[in-house]
């Protein structure tokens, strides 16, 4: 039988902070970034290990809410226009998972200038926390950093630049205890470096928060809910992979356990898509040679991204093999049969059978015949495993009625998330 898998809650929220960041080279360790030089700040003024380690985990998850290329570069910019809509709805994707309630109210307000504080409260009417203040400032330094450019060079520029903003956007003590971290020199290499997450492992225990199986399912589902609502398109997509997994899987006799493995898998299977600008997946026309690699590189950014956390091992060859074929012709890796076990495979036939059911905005989901026609007809030329859709076929009305529940609860879901825009009137 396959062992549970135990992992750390900060491995996890890094792999996901790395997937966001892949989305465009000007992004790279961005989230990262931010999560040091928070940190350094925190750390500076004494703040408890706790919230520390809170501070940690909103920098790396504090654009979880920007959904679009558009969105994530406009954040980019010193003088960003509107960034209370991407703040608001990582706040409202992040309180989902209970161990980052805290987390997600230090994004929620990562963005308020410091002298409007007074105007601004959160729901429950009480003041800004602190580390949101830090986040802001941390996020702002981070964006003035140029790659490719001298770093300690640019520091008297940075500083110029953030203490212009002291008393307005920035609080002004804080601003303090940024100019006595500035003039050492480690502190801008290290956020400047090619792995600002590697030091504040070293720095910092972030292995504290250990996930049961069940911690994993509910952090997979948040991972989920940031992947697939970039997009109406693929809004709900994921879930209804991973109830078809787990419902495959349980007809093929995998134990409890192993079935709530693959719910996670189909979960996680299209982490990779993070780096496929939204502009792409949502693209009308044709797409260019070019844009087709961008989409068929996702599964192999969810095999990488995953591959540190040895304790993922199965899951991730479960979801990250959904391309492979039995004869070789799929990708990313080209595996074959013999090297596809067989929660491989169904996630294959899982993803490809919600694929072609599922409705999209622009078209309605293929009816039982022609679905099986279509898979029956991928099996028998050597693209998915004959058992597995012999599997799907005997039982395919009760996974059917349960992906298309599913994914009725995920698209309310994405309809409270991402509310269509207000009808125009003519006249």
């Amino acid at each position: 039988m396959i062992k549970e898998p135990r992992v750390q809650l900060f491995d996890l929220i890094e792999c996901l902070s790395k997937a966001m960041d892949l989305v465009c080279p000007s992004l790279v360790n961005h989230h990262e970034r931010v999560a040091y030089i928070a940190f350094s700040i925190g750390a500076e003024i004494g703040l408890p290990p706790e919230r520390l380690r809170e501070l940690v985990l909103a920098g790396s998850l504090h654009d979880s809410g920007a959904l679009s290329l558009r969105e994530r570069l406009d954040a980019l910019r010193f003088d960003v226009e509107d960034p209370f809509e991407h703040a608001e709805l990582g706040y409202l994707l992040l309180r989902s998972f209970e161990p980052l309630g805290a987390v997600a109210r230090l994004v929620r307000h990562h963005h308020v200038h410091w002298d409007s504080r007074g105007e601004v409260s959160d729901a429950a009417g009480e003041d800004i926390p602190l580390g949101s203040h830090i986040l802001h400032l941390a996020d702002r330094v981070a964006v003035l950093i140029r790659d490719g450019e001298d770093t300690l060079g640019q520091v008297r520029g940075i500083c110029e630049k953030i203490v212009e903003r002291s008393g307005s956007l920035f609080s002004p003590e804080l601003v303090e205890v940024f100019r006595s971290l500035a003039v050492k020199e480690y502190f801008w290499l290290d956020a400047a470096s090619d792995s600002p997450g590697g030091v504040l492992r070293s720095m910092v225990g972030l292995e504290t928060t250990e996930l049961s199986l069940r911690g994993l399912l509910g952090l997979s589902n948040l991972f989920r809910q940031i992947i697939d609502f970039r997009s109406r398109f693929t809004a709900t997509h994921s879930v209804g992979v991973a109830v078809s997994a787990e419902a495959l899987a349980r007809e093929a006799g995998f134990s409890d356990r192993e079935c709530l493995m693959m719910r996670v898998a189909g979960h996680l299977h299209d982490l990779g898509k993070l780096a496929v600008p939204v502009e792409v997946l949502e693209k009308p026309g044709r797409l260019t040679e070019s844009e087709v690699g961008i989409i068929r590189s996702h599964t192999f950014h969810t095999y990488r991204i995953l591959e540190p956390i040895r304790d993922l091992e199965t899951i991730n060859a479960w979801g990250a093999f959904h391309h492979e074929r039995i004869d070789g012709t799929g990708y990313p890796f080209h595996h074959r049969g013999e090297d596809l076990s067989l929660g491989s495979r169904i996630m294959a036939v899982a993803d490809v059978f919600t694929a072609v059911t599922e409705d999209r905005p622009y078209r309605a989901g293929m009816a039982k015949d022609k679905a099986l026609w279509l898979l029956q007809g991928m099996a028998s030329e050597g693209g998915l495993d004959p058992a597995v859709v012999g599997m799907l076929e005997r039982r395919y009305d009760e996974i059917n009625a349960t992906r298309i529940a599913a994914q009725r609860a995920a698209d309310e879901e994405y309809r409270r998330f991402r509310p269509p825009p207000p009808r125009r009137h003519a006249g």
